[in-house]
């Protein structure tokens, strides 16, 4: 297959229709959402869900995030509590993904959890996510939509370049707003920061009242995104550097000289939405690419997160 095998569609209700119609087929259709581009498929369909593992490459035990148009929607798949209340009262629609115990007949495919007894689930905020989802009427599986272990697409054409002939059609819906993957939060017992994302650490501990644990990277995967090496370029990456090495090109923040500048001014919500685009296009260079230093505040610690991983010793 090619990329031209891909369909590509707009956002306009027909076309939006028609990427709903492929998911009840069991199809892949990439969709926008304010964090990334995501790989959707019908989280009931055994069968469609194994084909996003197929279709990126995926390791079976990383589970996927399920996406839902509504709170009460959330509700219907898994155990509510109070700490869950809150922050979806406080943050849904939007970037921030909560891991919660699946409720008895929530008719999800094992594959989504990867054979966990939680469930991943968010309301994502972008307008058409939230019409594909109405559309659609279900919950739908839906990782970046990238190549496993690769940077995470924030435009339609990243989807083509890493995806395209593998999956049946992407909506094109422009840039990403938010451009970092969401934040999730577990909540068992206590509540527990999984991964850092769009929604800062912060602000949930303020909604909360209370301070927030962080899984150890060396902890069993139990939430998307905690691969070791992952978000990663074909080329190598050189983490808080302050000025470039012979053949390196350099990824900036706040004023300096580099070949592409993440934020100027040193804007952090600027920074993470520009993160992984910028990534892609200093890749394309083939040359090593060094990161100028990012503060560990607010959305810096997601970015860093991402960074650090992107950096990371990988098995081949």
């Amino acid at each position: 297959m090619s990329q031209s095998d891909t369909e590509l569609l707009k956002s306009s209700p027909t076309d939006l229709a028609r990427a709903a119609d492929l998911l009840r087929a069991g199809r892949l259709v990439a969709f926008p959402t304010e964090t990334v581009y995501g790989l959707g498929a019908d989280a009931r369909n055994g069968t469609a869900v194994a084909a996003i593992y197929m279709a990126k490459g995926r390791p079976s035990f990383n589970p996927l995030i399920a996406h839902v148009a509504s709170t009460p929607h959330a509700r219907t798949l898994v155990t509510w509590n109070e700490h869950a209340q809150a922050l979806a009262d406080a943050f849904w629609p939007g970037p921030l993904t909560l891991v919660l115990p699946l409720r008895p007949g929530h008719g999800l495919s094992s594959l989504v959890t990867a054979g966990l007894d939680t469930l991943a689930v968010r309301v994502p905020a972008h307008p058409v996510a939230q019409a594909l989802l109405r559309d659609f009427d279900g919950p739908v599986a839906a990782p970046s939509a990238n190549l496993s272990g690769r940077i995470s697409p924030t435009t339609a054409q990243h989807v083509l370049d890493g995806l395209g002939g593998r999956i049946a059609a992407v909506v094109d819906a422009g840039p990403c707003t938010v451009g970092l993957e969401s934040t999730i939060v577990g909540l068992g017992e206590a509540p527990v920061l999984l991964r850092p994302g769009g929604v800062a650490r912060e602000d949930i501990e303020r909604c909360l009242g209370m301070s927030l644990s962080v899984v150890s990277e060396s902890a069993a995967v139990t939430a998307p995104g905690q691969l070791l090496s992952h978000y990663a370029p074909n080329a190598a990456v050189r983490l808080n550097a302050s000025s470039a090495m012979p053949s390196e090109v350099v990824l900036g923040f706040g004023p300096m000289a580099c070949d592409l500048n993440l934020s100027p001014n040193g804007d952090l919500a600027e920074a993470a939405a520009n993160l992984f685009d910028h990534l892609h296009q200093l890749d394309r260079t083939g040359r090593r690419i060094a990161v100028a230093p990012i503060p560990e505040i607010g959305l810096g610690a997601a970015i860093n997160d991402r960074l650090r991983r992107a950096a990371a010793p990988r098995d081949s």
